[in-house]
């Protein structure tokens, strides 16, 4: 899990090394602990290490749920009106929004 962000400063021949950022940008490198704690510069260039946020919250498999019920939410998807299937496919599993199914029909496991 990622911890710091890792920024090159090419100008100033300089890497910032820093709590994790709050969004993607170009030519920024999100590090675990590990690799934050063993970074090292390229010979010659300085490296400026900020204090780490250890009071950062961390990410969940309820994150990722979240973040689908909003896009969900957003497109008005209704989970009550879920396409229907046919009577041969059955539900096997289901974590959240995502369900494994099977054919379950006469032909089911027969190679084409």
């Amino acid at each position: 899990m990622a911890v710091a962000t890792l920024t090159y400063v090419y100008a100033d021949s300089t890497a910032v090394l820093g709590p994790l950022a709050l969004r993607a940008e170009p030519g920024c490198y999100d590090l675990c602990r590990s690799h934050s704690q063993s970074m090292s510069a390229p010979r010659g260039w300085d490296v400026i290490r900020l204090p780490l946020d250890e009071n950062q919250p961390t990410h969940s498999s309820d994150d990722l749920m979240a973040l689908a019920d909003a896009v969900r939410q957003a497109a008005g998807i209704n989970e009550e009106a879920a396409p229907r299937r046919p009577a041969n496919v059955v539900e096997v599993a289901r974590r959240g929004h995502l369900t494994l199914l099977t054919d379950a029909g006469p032909t089911a496991g027969v190679p084409r």
